[in-house]
């Protein structure tokens, strides 16, 4: 029988998942790998004939979503009720294939119980953040049982084996609050995956040394033994075939590394007033830049950020300064919602990248040798910005004022300069450099990353 491998992926790290399925079958084209997942796209199956795609049916939610917890726990939910059919398609799968191994993305961990009593097939997470992000993962269960209140009652530093310090108040949220079942499903996870056959982690040791040591020391679980954890990382695109596109025909005629691109995720939203601000903060820098902007919440994008629904375009003279556009059309300009980020990063002209700190963009902009300016919107992202400038020491963090994490134009201004235009962004520019160039050796065969994904393979069945 064929040699198979199965990732389980949640939809939100899919794009990590697919790079790991393609490294699998880089290290052994001998394997087959197959993704079980809720609805794949003719697209996405048709864009990666390699790899085979069972679709699970689709399953309702029986409450309705009204906050972002609820919306995270839903992610955990949902597994849980694709659990008879995620079974008895592996179990099928088994008459005619040897599966080697199930990767499972943390989210997807109520597959993890189920199954182990049910199939003979070893599990692996998927961590597909960093090592510093997982120190706070595994070290969950511990902080549980340390104290008995909520991390958003507290005005404490969180520490971490590995990790910088982080202020309580940006832990991802659904680590604050204990009277929330998405708390548990974290504290849940962070349990099961000292059962499981591996951890998979979505990094490499230069980036994150302190963590990656700390975790092999098996520092973040005082009282247990933890599975083998493997760094395979980056495991993001690096490159994409470049397609006509304005803003990179603006960015050629554009000096070399003078260009600040801000861009906020798919997710990221802010308000008129803040969109103003921003606009003043960097009219004032004097810094060349590109911008992929949203149309501002009271438009309806925030709206349709949590409904899945069609966005509205921004009318970019309606949500700026007057006059702004004109002033700033020699060294700015701008990209409605959706920009070619690869493409953009990787291009000789940028030399700074303001971003939310998701993980896969700040991967995307290692990688491309970009330094960064995080302005963390949700989520991880806060945490995320710590780790960014503490830990890996490739960026600058914006500073966050009031409940709403208002950024003034004057602290746009005053870190923009910074980044582009100082000694420290200089000094930062040959850091992210240097990670770079230790990215590329560490995939190299004879690579940690490279040593990492060979020790994976030979530990599946």
């Amino acid at each position: 029988m064929e040699d198979t491998v199965v990732l389980y992926p949640s939809q939100g790290h899919l794009s990590s998942m697919l790079e790991l399925g393609k490294l699998l079958l880089k290290h052994r084209p001998s394997f087959s790998v197959t993704f079980v997942m809720s609805n794949p796209s003719t697209e996405l199956v048709s864009a990666n004939p390699f790899i085979t795609f069972i679709p699970l049916p689709e399953v309702s939610l029986p409450a309705p979503i009204t906050s972002f917890l609820d919306l995270v726990a839903s992610f955990f939910e949902i597994p849980k009720l694709n659990n008879p059919d995620l079974h008895q398609t592996l179990s099928s799968l088994s008459s005619s294939s040897n599966i080697k191994a199930l990767i499972i993305d943390f989210f997807c961990s109520p597959a993890f119980e189920f199954l182990s009593s049910r199939l003979d097939i070893p599990i692996y997470y998927f961590n597909s953040s960093g090592a510093c992000g997982l120190s706070m993962f595994l070290y969950t269960p511990t902080l549980d049982k340390n104290t008995t209140e909520s991390l958003k009652d507290l005005d404490i530093l969180v520490e971490v084996p590995g990790a910088p310090r982080v202020p309580s108040k940006d832990i991802p949220p659904v680590l604050c609050d204990r009277s929330h079942r998405v708390y548990q499903y974290f504290v849940d996870t962070g349990k099961q995956m000292f059962k499981s056959a591996g951890i998979v982690v979505n990094t490499f040791e230069a980036l994150e040394p302190n963590a990656c040591k700390a975790i092999q020391e098996r520092k973040c679980f005082p009282n247990g033994p933890l599975p083998p954890i493997f760094c395979v990382g980056p495991l993001a695109m690096t490159g994409e075939s470049r397609k006509e596109n304005e803003c990179l025909t603006w960015l050629d005629s554009q000096p070399s590394r003078s260009v600040l691109y801000l861009c906020f995720g798919s997710m990221g939203v802010f308000s008129s007033s803040q969109l103003k601000e921003m606009a003043i903060g960097l009219e004032k820098s004097g810094v060349r830049f590109l911008w992929a902007v949203r149309a501002p919440k009271e438009d309806g994008q925030d709206k349709a950020r949590k409904t899945g629904s069609i966005a509205p375009e921004p009318c970019l003279e309606s949500i700026f300064p007057e006059g702004f556009l004109d002033r700033t059309k020699d060294r700015g300009f701008m990209v409605k919602s959706w920009a070619p980020q690869l493409a953009i990063l990787n291009h000789g002209s940028v030399g700074g990248f303001v971003t939310h700190c998701g993980w896969k963009s700040i991967l995307e902009a290692v990688c491309a040798g970009v330094p960064m300016l995080g302005w963390p919107l949700y989520a991880e992202q806060k945490m995320n910005s710590v780790f960014l400038v503490e830990e890996m020491k490739v960026g600058l963090a914006v500073k966050l004022e009031d409940e709403d994490d208002f950024v003034s134009a004057a602290e746009l201004e005053e870190r923009v300069t910074e980044l582009m235009n100082s000694k420290k962004g200089e000094a930062l520019r040959e850091r992210v450099k240097a990670v770079r160039e230790a990215a590329v050796v560490a995939k190299s065969e004879g690579g940690s990353a490279y040593v990492a994904m060979e020790g994976l393979v030979a530990s599946f069945r």
